[in-house]
């Protein structure tokens, strides 16, 4: 996030960045089908995060709940941060192996913009479990992991 008019502008610490967020995400995000907060409060680089997506309605995902893992290195948000399914999904952008969000397979994650956040992030792999090419893909039994 930058502030300034043009021309001049202000980069906003990592830190600030990281507690907005933080803010953000624990008053809640729109209609509640994204959510996320810190692992563990005691970290103080808040670098492990937990994201939960709720399933599109009208998809194979629909009444799911799915659990990741978000980790924002000392590079967020100049970088994008690593992101990994803990709940077992089948998906086109996700390793079947490791649930990693594979950036090459995840437009959001290559085409990284510093103005991009964790939600951002959650948001479209919603949006992406409602596309026609992940929508009606077979899943992995309801309540297994990676």
């Amino acid at each position: 996030m930058t502030i300034g008019s043009a021309g001049s502008s202000v980069v906003v610490p990592r830190n600030f960045r990281l507690l907005e967020e933080l803010e953000r995400g624990e008053k809640g995000i729109g209609d509640g089908s994204v959510s996320y907060g810190m692992d563990d409060s005691d970290d103080i680089y808040m670098r492990s995060w937990t994201g939960t997506i709720i399933g599109p309605h009208n998809s194979v995902h629909e009444g799911r709940i799915y659990q990741l893992k978000l980790f924002c290195d000392k590079d967020y948000p100049e970088k994008p941060p690593t992101v990994r399914f803990h709940t077992r999904v089948n998906m086109t952008c996700v390793n079947p192996e490791s649930g990693m969000v594979e950036p090459k397979k995840f437009g959001m994650l290559v085409n990284w913009q510093r103005e991009y956040t964790m939600e951002d992030i959650l948001t479209q792999l919603r949006k992406e479990m409602a596309a026609p090419h992940n929508r009606k893909l077979v899943q992995p039994p309801e309540g297994t992991y990676f």
